[in-house]
């Protein structure tokens, strides 16, 4: 099953969302599972944190420790890059209002754990890509909210303290007690080694359904119409696009090998989306547009992420083949 749904894993958001989108029209005499579970995606966000915490390597926070120099140089291109590309092509391309608001919110977050992943099919280096997750995850309660606020600022008041607090119960707490509890209990590592990757992916496509769902009035009949939604779909496409450049350069720029670079690339491009998307329906749920964006990268960046993913690995199998 954890294949399956790894391997599909764009499939079974772009069904589920279908579901979500049409619940009402075909079960209108039903209870909506979607709408009904909306007040407690932070909590399924935590149980996805869990699950995570819980397939880290034994040893991944002594390996953040001895390579800190490459991995805080990877998340300072993280915070940095993406941050400041959502909110230069928001401004370029004239977005204002809930969806400018998403689009920042897009660039703040930290990486995702699907990087890890990817970065294994693209042969790269996975131990640096768990690293540079780890360390955007675990920096998250500090970093986002402030570069938030910096960016938001100037048009909602925007509550920093109540973010930072909610991102180390959401996020970091989760995280810590489900290595731990990997670490010093045999039963819950197996456990994890066997359940943890579909839990993850179970709450996040759950998360994105509801976001369709709260959303549904809004996708059907985009506020500005179909134009409103190309130079949306447009501007967080460059936005993934500038995210992988900014990577991959940056890698260089370190001096870093192929690897590494290959997983900076993905770390960078893939944002975690789905904390962003929890974090709008908490802080803004009168206006659920704000949430469309995040829930919009999570498709993008997956199918993107894929593509180069997999471009990345049949290179290095003809240049294998060519050696030979």
């Amino acid at each position: 099953m954890k294949l399956v749904i790894e391997r599909f894993l764009l499939l079974w958001l772009t069904l589920l969302g279908f579901v979500a989108y049409f619940w009402t029209d075909y079960f209108p005499s039903w209870s909506n599972p979607f709408s009904l579970s909306a007040g407690w995606l932070n909590y399924l966000f935590a149980v996805t944190m869990l699950a995570i915490g819980s397939l880290l390597p034994r040893d991944e926070i002594l390996q953040v420790a001895r390579r800190w120099h490459t991995v805080l140089g990877g998340t300072f291109i993280q915070y940095t890059a993406m941050p400041l590309a959502a909110y230069g092509v928001g401004r370029l391309m004239g977005l204002d209002g809930p969806l400018m608001i998403g689009v920042v919110m897009v660039g703040c977050v930290p990486g995702a754990m699907a990087s890890n992943v990817l970065t294994l099919i693209a042969g790269g280096n996975v131990s640096y890509s768990v690293s540079l997750t780890t360390s955007a995850t675990l920096l998250s309660p500090i970093v986002a909210p402030l570069l938030l606020k910096l960016a938001l600022g100037q048009w909602v008041n925007f509550p920093a303290l109540k973010v930072s607090i909610q991102l180390c119960w959401m996020v970091v707490i989760p995280v810590v007690v489900g290595y731990l509890l990997s670490r010093y209990s045999e039963t819950w590592a197996t456990a994890a080694r066997h359940i943890g990757s579909t839990v993850a992916n179970l709450t996040i496509l759950w998360i994105i359904a509801v976001v369709v769902a709260k959303n549904r009035d809004k996708l059907g009949d985009f506020e500005s119409g179909a134009t409103t939604a190309l130079v949306l779909v447009f501007t967080l496409l460059l936005i993934n696009l500038l995210g992988y450049a900014s990577g991959y350069i940056g890698g260089r720029l370190m001096r870093l090998p192929e690897g590494m670079r290959r997983a900076l690339t993905l770390e960078v491009g893939l944002q975690n989306a789905g904390l962003g998307t929890v974090l709008a329906m908490e802080l803004f749920g009168n206006d659920p547009r704000i949430a469309l964006a995040p829930a919009l990268y999570t498709f993008g960046c997956m199918f993107t992420g894929t593509i180069l993913a997999r471009a990345w690995a049949m290179s290095t199998a003809k240049r294998c083949e060519q050696s030979e």
